[in-house]
């Protein structure tokens, strides 16, 4: 990415220390960070940012960013970030000085487009999205934003492996090509409703023998007279 075409982040040098100054500037909506490496540089620079500034910086994407602190232009990378596991907001965040003519090893979110366009998927297949992240190796201004894969050919039940990944000019993937991942479209599981059996059931008595049901009460009323009339002819 040329300079002039990367998002500049202005931040202010970070004199305090201590658990109860980063609180305070949490509060004061502050995230506290470092800037790591560069030449001629023996210590890393902490430093402060307004954490809507830092959000409108790192939404924009870019992998290389101009950072300005101390009245210098550094260009850095993201090197981590912390989160607050409940807000999902940054509480810190390191960046990494780099030079524009070393390559650097770095990792690069992985964008899927196409999915609904895909054979498999609009047979009912489900695509699964496998690998969010690749190691790459490159200059920083030949880091992508995002490795985009174009998913819309898959067929049901296929997979995707590294290996057919086209990598942007100027980068080379670490991974494994073979062995890694990308995306996978899976057969949906159909569930088989169980089949409604029904069963009749007879009394069984103390020898084994099916013995027959009691008589229901009218029955017995019916054949009640009959019997008794028998009685009394004989």
């Amino acid at each position: 990415m040329a300079e002039g075409s990367r998002p500049t982040l202005e931040v202010d040098a970070r004199p305090e220390r201590g658990t109860r100054a980063t609180r305070r500037m949490r509060r004061e909506g502050i995230v506290p960070g470092v800037v790591y490496g560069g030449t001629g540089q023996e210590d890393a620079v902490s430093f402060k940012v307004n954490a809507r500034v830092l959000r409108h910086v790192l939404i924009d994407g870019s992998a290389l960013i101009d950072l300005k602190v101390d009245g210098k232009t550094l260009p850095v990378i993201v090197k981590d970030r912390q989160l607050d596991p409940v807000r999902d907001e940054i509480i810190h965040i390191d960046l990494l000085e780099v030079r524009l003519d070393e390559k650097i090893q770095t990792q690069v979110g992985v964008h899927i487009e196409g999915v609904e366009e895909a054979p498999g998927v609009k047979e009912g297949g489900v695509l699964e999205q496998v690998s969010h992240q690749l190691n790459i190796e490159a200059l920083p201004t030949a880091i992508p934003d995002a490795i985009v894969v174009d998913v819309s050919a898959m067929e049901i039940a296929a997979t995707m492996h590294l290996s057919e990944i086209t990598a942007p000019e100027g980068v080379e993937f670490l991974d494994d090509l073979e062995e890694t991942i990308i995306a996978t479209v899976v057969v949906p599981t159909e569930v088989e409703e169980p089949e409604e059996i029904e069963e009749e059931t007879e009394l069984v008595g103390e020898d084994g023998e099916p013995i027959e049901a009691p008589a229901e009460e009218g029955e017995e009323a019916s054949e009640a007279p009959a019997e008794e009339a028998e009685g009394e002819e004989s």
